[in-house]
């Protein structure tokens, strides 16, 4: 009987054994494959065909651009949606490596972080309902006008818009500034303003998810976009810049963003 204990301890043990044999290579695996340094991206994901989700996964001009920037220089994306406005803090404070979200330069934004090369155009739209009596931004900024704009908090869209108004002496009270460019289409959609600005390439991809609105044919404001960085970061800044160089160089960047735009 002691006999038969003594086998089954034994191949107890073996077993044993080889489990963990098995786990610590898995592990070794696991290793591997985040041995590569992690690049962070700070974004938020509803600003289409820049960054969205689609089903758990955040995709986009934005998205694969950073892909392929991290992929030159040998790290691992790590993308990580938050509010817009809470972006440059973040960036700042060096809890994300990097922000991009169709983000402009802009003199003001330059005092609190620095900007990579752009690698795209933007252009400030106005989104209406097909029967609005708006056909341009003059028509919002008119002196009498009482129309209710919608932006997304800390955008462009809101700081063009809001300088405007200070400059006219219009309500600032008549802008509403939203959490996310799709909370300031519902609320158009909704009635609750009468006009939303937002980036261009946004603006077509709401216009054609709901029906009975357009973009105006008259642009606000163009612009370009670039990374954002803490100014402190000049080497990853550096690196970034040289990896996006190449990358619109050899044609990679316009392939991305003709697979989002062009094509559609």
């Amino acid at each position: 009987m002691k006999k038969i204990i003594a086998i089954v301890l034994a191949v107890a043990m073996i077993a044993s054994v080889a489990v963990l044999a098995g786990c610590g290579n898995s592990n070794t695996d696991a290793n591997k494959a985040s041995d590569k340094p992690k690049l962070t991206m700070a974004t938020n994901a509803y600003f289409p065909p820049y960054e969205y989700y689609e089903g758990d996964n955040i995709i986009g001009i934005d998205a694969e651009v950073a892909k392929a920037i991290a992929d030159k220089l040998g790290m691992e994306l790590e993308i990580v949606d938050i509010e817009f406005d809470s972006i440059i803090t973040g960036v700042q404070t060096g809890k994300y490596d990097m922000g991009m979200a169709g983000m402009t330069v802009t003199d003001e934004r330059k005092e609190s972080v620095d900007f990579s090369d752009s690698y795209a155009t933007g252009i400030q739209s106005v989104i209406v309902k097909n029967d609005s009596p708006i056909t341009s931004v003059d028509d919002i900024l008119a002196k009498d006008a009482t129309y209710k704009v919608g932006v997304q908090l800390s955008t462009t869209g809101d700081i063009y818009i809001g300088d405007d108004y200070e400059k006219e002496g219009k309500d600032a009270s008549l802008i509403t500034r939203f959490q996310t460019g799709n909370d300031a289409v519902t609320a158009l959609v909704s009635g609750k303003v009468d006009a939303v600005i937002i980036d261009n390439e946004p603006a077509k991809s709401y216009v054609a998810a709901n029906e009975g609105l357009k973009v105006l044919d008259t642009e606000y404001v163009v612009e370009d976009y670039a990374i954002c960085f803490a100014k402190n970061n000049t080497e990853l800044k550096d690196k970034v810049n040289a990896a996006l160089k190449e990358l619109i160089a050899d044609g990679s960047v316009k392939k991305i963003v003709d697979k989002y735009i062009t094509a559609k």
